[in-house]
């Protein structure tokens, strides 16, 4: 008997394998290496198992499989996770990868979408429709950890979250069971879905609501790094006074290669990423942050929607190393924008700074209306220290530690989970306020044993 199995034995690993639809990995097998690496490649973890489920049975019987012997499981959708949490040594890997259906209903305005789906495969899906929901930034990110831990982008304004954009979902639940969550079915579990995470079961199956959103006006918006305090400044006072059509992300960052003019390849930069859903001049959005400090460099126009949510999958493709860590933020003060400053000069080139606007429509959701709860926030603030070269993870990792320590005095208290690594119950218990004894009440309904706790877990109230 193998101690990375838990309790099963040969034969169990066997029937379990015969059972399965989609294929079991092991060690062993040559596509292993290729099966356990992740977004982030700073993760270097080896599982027992990697069940690559292919429907809701092989889910079903993963998870039992898990349980009865004793496996610690994981949790893969697209393997976006910075820390780490859709992989487990010398454990199970429920693999969602394969589980790739969309469904869309244009009477309802509503997209079904399986785990396995990157945002890609969605907007790809639903653009022929001129409509989209709301996702992140980058196209492969995948659709469950980003829905369940809340979700924010470029439509977040205009159309809130993605976990308010949730109508239900199928979940298999710790002990195999599979139920519909919705606002009239279990709603408490639908409750703790919007936001809660991973901890109550495998969603097998999300819909979204859709919006009209075809082509917008988008695009990057830089100025010189000296620049940054009165750009900061005016962005703070600016943004939030805008329509919920006008969004723009605040970036620090260092100038990539192509597309880019070569003159400007190399520069520390400030900037705006916009997108713009209204119908009006959009040199009157603009206009605005021209007269603030002259651009370095803009190239704003219109474009479809899906290709401005693919536009940094190029300079952030997978394989690269990650530390990133994030809070809220109610205000951006003269102090916090003093510290931004201080260490907006980044150590690498895809290392950045974003500050993303949640205000607008997510203001218009109550506190206790989903798991997710800040809704009094103004942006989710994120560090991400980024290297190609595996010898730079401690100079990223500082960067983004210090710079965070800088901010975090300045910050509401707690962080957007999906932009945490693993950073304690302290911290998870912050994120979700006075949402955490509700969540863990629920978490004891829907698994009491905590049999999903590779993640930034919630513990079962007692």
């Amino acid at each position: 008997m193998s101690a990375t199995t838990g309790d099963a034995n040969e034969a169990a690993i066997e029937e379990f394998d015969e059972a399965l639809r989609g294929e079991l990995i092991r060690p062993e097998d040559p596509e292993f290496d290729e099966a356990r690496a992740i977004y982030n490649a700073m993760i270097d973890r080896e599982p027992a198992l990697i069940a690559m489920c292919e429907d809701v049975t092989d889910v079903a019987a993963a998870v039992n499989f898990g349980r009865e012997h004793g496996l610690e499981t994981a949790i893969r959708s697209g393997g976006h996770n910075g820390p780490g949490l859709s992989l487990v040594d010398d454990g199970l890997v429920v693999d969602l990868s394969e589980m790739t259906g969309i469904r869309i209903d244009l009477d309802a305005m509503t997209v079904a979408v399986e785990p396995g789906c990157t945002w890609g495969d969605v907007d790809h899906a639903t653009h022929g429709f001129g409509l989209a929901t709301v996702s992140g930034i980058i196209s492969t990110t995948g659709v469950g950890g980003l829905a369940l831990g809340g979700g924010h982008g470029y439509l977040t304004r205009r159309y809130g979250l993605t976990c308010d954009n949730l109508v239900s979902a199928d979940v298999v639940l710790a002990d195999g069971s599979l139920v519909h969550a919705s606002e009239t079915e279990n709603p408490d579990l639908f409750w703790a879905l919007r936001g809660g995470g991973g901890n109550f079961g495998v969603v097998t199956s999300f819909e979204f609501q859709l919006h009209p959103v075809d082509t917008v006006v988008a695009g990057p918006m830089f100025w010189p790094l000296d620049q940054l305090e009165p750009t900061m400044k005016w962005y703070r006072e600016w943004l939030p006074q805008q329509p919920e059509d006008v969004y723009a992300f605040y970036l620090v960052a260092e100038v990539p290669g192509d597309p880019f003019p070569t003159d400007i390849h190399g520069e520390k930069v400030c900037g705006l990423m916009w997108c713009y859903l209204g119908d009006g001049d959009v040199d009157d959005v603009l206009g605005p942050a021209r007269d603030v400090a002259e651009p370095l460099f803009e190239h704003v126009g219109e474009m479809p929607y899906p290709a401005l949510q693919a536009m940094f999958d190029g300079f952030y493709p997978p394989g690269d190393h990650w530390y990133w860590k994030g809070d809220f933020v109610r205000e951006l003060t003269d102090e916090a924008i003093a510290a931004h400053e201080r260490f907006a000069e980044v150590p690498t080139p895809q290392s950045t700074m974003h500050l993303y606007p949640i205000d607008g429509a997510v203001h218009d959701v109550d506190a206790d209306e989903t798991a997710w709860r800040y809704r009094d926030a103004t942006w989710s603030m994120v560090m991400a220290g980024v290297a190609s070269d595996r010898d730079e993870t401690e100079r990223i990792t500082d960067w983004a530690r210090d710079y965070w320590e800088a901010l975090h005095p300045h910050s509401a208290g707690g962080a957007y989970v999906n932009f945490m690594m693993e950073e304690g119950e302290d911290r998870i218990h912050a994120t979700y306020g006075d949402n955490y004894e509700r969540l863990r009440e629920v978490k004891a309904e829907y698994d009491p044993e905590n049999v999903f706790h590779v993640n930034q877990n919630i513990e079962p109230a007692n």
